[in-house]
């Protein structure tokens, strides 16, 4: 996985801030430590490339095709749900980015949730699952909508009945799984397909390959200002994101500012018990960002544009002047990749 082991901020006795100080000035160190477990990896990324701090996502990926395919089928099956209307794909539609839109999702009964929907794309590159990353895998995430009364409103036994009793699904575990239809095979099945839902051959992935044309001058400065500004320090890697956790709000107090505190802005806090860990999230991914708004964990900011003002402000501690901030967004646009195929 693209990703370095993290330990947490206060383990060494550092304030966050200056955790995000020292990350800043060694973000070119990054990519060199990181290791890899996707296939596809190309062999020789141009070597005027090879510090930079974003590596490329690879074309490949490694399963077993069949059960990703089973895995496709149920993640768009209603029937993972308690009444039977609220698939995984419903809050992580693939053609929308991989999340839908919306500051936090819609479950069964029209049941509101706790937090903002992340999206599944490159979710396999994540250190962890959930912004509190309070799942360690794909498989175990699963586990967290099935239960949520908010959300599928479900458990395991009255997923199995249902499923067992579809003649195809019982076809084809019986074909991939020694013990057919269960929880363990159905999460491995789901979370196969998951793996798959990678976007490589964004513009600045070639761009990283060697194609000087790839993106153009203005989103050249964008990715310039993007290292010089600090964004980078957690911001990077394969998925831009998603390999560490931070505080929200590190120089200015972002929820002191927004006010209205709920339980999910606790963050790692709520996974951990400690009170050092309070506010503190998984860094987001980048990767077509341009796809996923509403941002942040409580989905408050509705533009790229005003995102990267307030992470500019909150993060930083710094007023990004307009035109910095749009050469800056153009530069987020080029990690738009190829989206996987959306039909079920």
């Amino acid at each position: 996985m693209n990703h370095l082991p993290r330990k947490d901020h206060h383990e060494s006795g550092k304030r966050p801030g200056g955790t995000f100080i020292l990350a800043a000035a060694l973000w070119v160190l990054l990519p060199l430590l990181a290791t890899v477990s996707l296939s596809g990896e190309p062999k020789n990324v141009a070597k005027r490339y090879r510090n930079e701090p974003i590596r490329p996502i690879p074309a490949i990926v490694d399963v077993d095709r069949r059960k990703a395919a089973l895995g496709r089928r149920l993640f768009h099956d209603p029937r993972l749900s308690h009444d039977n209307t609220v698939s995984c794909a419903r809050c992580h539609p693939l053609k929308r980015g991989g999340t839908d839109g919306l500051p936090r999702s819609v479950g069964i009964k029209g049941t509101l949730g706790d937090i903002n929907t992340p999206t599944v794309l490159n979710s396999s590159l994540n250190i962890a699952q959930f912004w509190d990353g309070r799942a360690a895998t794909l498989e175990e995430q699963i586990d967290g909508p099935v239960h949520n009364p908010k959300e599928m409103g479900s458990n395991w036994k009255e997923i199995v009945s249902k499923l067992s009793r579809d003649k195809e699904y019982h076809r084809l575990f019986e074909e991939l799984y020694d013990t057919g239809i269960n929880a363990a095979n159905i999460k491995d099945a789901i979370a196969t397909f998951e793996r798959t839902l990678l976007t490589p051959d964004s513009r600045f992935d070639r761009f990283l390959h060697g194609d000087e044309q790839a993106i153009t001058d203005d989103e050249k400065k964008g990715y310039l200002l993007f290292k010089s500004y600090g964004c980078a320090s957690c911001h990077q890697g394969m998925a831009v994101g998603g390999n560490m956790y931070e505080k929200m709000g590190i120089v200015q107090g972002y929820f002191a500012e927004r006010g209205n505190i709920t339980r999910a802005d606790y963050g790692r806090f709520n996974v951990t018990g400690l009170k050092e860990h309070r506010f503190e999230f998984k860094v987001p991914g980048l990767r077509n960002v341009e796809l996923t708004a509403p941002y942040f964990h409580d989905g408050a900011v509705p533009t790229l544009e005003e995102a990267v003002s307030k992470m500019a402000y909150y993060q930083l501690g710094r007023e990004i002047p307009p035109r910095d901030r749009d050469l800056i967004v153009k530069f987020l646009k080029t990690l738009t990749g190829r989206l996987p195929e959306t039909s079920p």
